[in-house]
């Protein structure tokens, strides 16, 4: 309880602060008012939904829209603040030089005229990030992009040569709310006519159950060679209050059922071979393994069956997995597939030229292709979200990787 009044108390004197740059620039009551109510409603609602949050629900919709309300109506007020808070600390600095150094005395009409200025200016930057993340919340999350790769191997087998893998990750049933945008984004999935389909981990938020109305779907994902799967840390249920261990054993044992059911071939700590003319590829999955997080993953049991001169795919959930263990591994992973980091769901990217997201301070690998070693790793963005019902900047990614034979060009990243 202490902890919500020092939260509170925190961010009313910030909500006064902003409060400000408005005043600066129109004195109108009525608005005042509404800028209070609002800021009382968005406020009050995220305590609300806080404080009455079941955790054994698994799914909170309405924690994540008072969240989603939150973020909207709070981050421009952060660029309000700050432009105040610059114009205040100019000023200090001004008043103290013109009483040391100066005598003249600037009017008070100068100051309040540059000060609405400034109120105007910071209105008008602040509401970029107020419609970005407004198109998030009602678009952006849903705004699949299918981005391309072509990778070159000298150790490719002949045979796989322009052999497609699509990729997918982090689905995150438990946070859908519209049907037909998930069928059309598994129809794009099956447009890709790939040749196998590969999913790295997170079908649900937290129970099995969140992925039944989606299972009719997500069964439609085909491909010639099948669809590959992992799993994620969200899968095993350790984010809930279950009310008994059984409970607990019982859903993850619904999970393993629901993906074979599906057509999913499940891969923990195994691999499988796909055969084409005589010549293979390795698939292996390991179970998640993060740093921070849960760490089931076995590579060594996963390759038991796999020889150094195989050419290997691996899916592993956690990107930090092949940072910390995947990289130096004697066998040599052609090909490591991972999702877990969402690029937060928020971000700048200008593909091919820049990207930035705050989660690049907790994962040296987030977002995109790397290369190390002649190994490459390819973190998925993810297909659905989590929390924050929205995405911006950071859209929910369809990955087409095709497998070529011969010589990397230099560009190849």
């Amino acid at each position: 309880m202490v902890r919500i009044l020092i939260f509170v108390g925190i961010v009313l004197t910030l909500d006064f602060y902003a409060l400000q740059s408005i005043r600066s620039v129109s004195k109108n009551t009525w608005l005042t008012v509404l800028y209070v109510l609002c800021s009382l409603f968005v406020l009050g609602n995220i305590i609300y939904q806080a404080m009455s949050l079941n955790r054994s629900s698994g799914v909170n919709h309405g924690f994540y829209t008072a969240f989603a309300l939150f973020v909207l109506f709070y981050v421009p007020k952060f660029i309000l603040i700050a432009a105040m808070f610059g114009e205040d600390v100019f000023r200090l600095f001004e008043g103290i030089y013109n009483t040391a150094f100066s005598k003249s005395n600037t009017g008070d009409a100068f100051f309040k005229a540059r000060r609405a200025f400034i109120g105007k200016l910071a209105l008008g930057v602040a509401a970029i990030p107020f419609l970005s993340i407004l198109y998030g919340i009602t678009k952006g999350k849903y705004n699949y992009k299918v981005l391309k790769y072509t990778l070159f191997y000298d150790d490719l087998p002949q045979e796989f040569d322009g052999y497609k893998v699509t990729q997918i990750s982090d689905i995150h049933s438990g946070s859908f709310d519209e049907k037909a945008k998930i069928e059309y984004a598994v129809d794009l999935i099956n447009e890709q006519a790939s040749d196998v389909i590969m999913f790295t981990g997170d079908l649900v938020n937290s129970k099995t159950s969140e992925m039944l109305p989606w299972k009719s779907v997500f069964s439609k994902l085909s491909a010639k060679d099948g669809v590959f799967s992992v799993l994620g840390n969200h899968d095993y249920g350790d984010y809930l209050r279950w009310p008994s261990e059984e409970a607990k054993i019982k859903n993850f044992q619904d999970m393993l059922t629901l993906q074979k059911d599906m057509g999913f071939q499940l891969l923990l700590n195994e691999s499988k071979f796909i055969e084409k003319d005589g010549a293979r590829l390795a698939v292996i999955g390991v179970e998640n393994w993060g740093k921070g997080f849960k760490q089931k993953g076995d590579l060594k049991k996963a390759t038991s069956q796999i020889s150094k001169d195989d050419f290997k795919i691996l899916l592993s959930h956690d990107p930090s997995h092949w940072q910390y263990e995947v990289i130096d591994d004697k066998l040599h992973y052609q090909l490591t597939l991972s999702g877990h980091t969402h690029g937060m769901q928020f971000g700048i990217e200008i593909p091919g030229v820049f990207k930035w997201s705050p989660i690049k301070w907790r994962y040296k690998y987030w977002a995109g292709l790397y290369q190390n070693a002649g190994q490459f790793l390819n973190v998925n963005r993810g297909f659905g979200f989590l929390a924050f019902p929205g995405r911006v900047g950071i859209w929910p990614e369809i990955t087409v990787i095709t497998l070529k034979k011969g010589e990397k060009p230099l560009n190849n990243l």
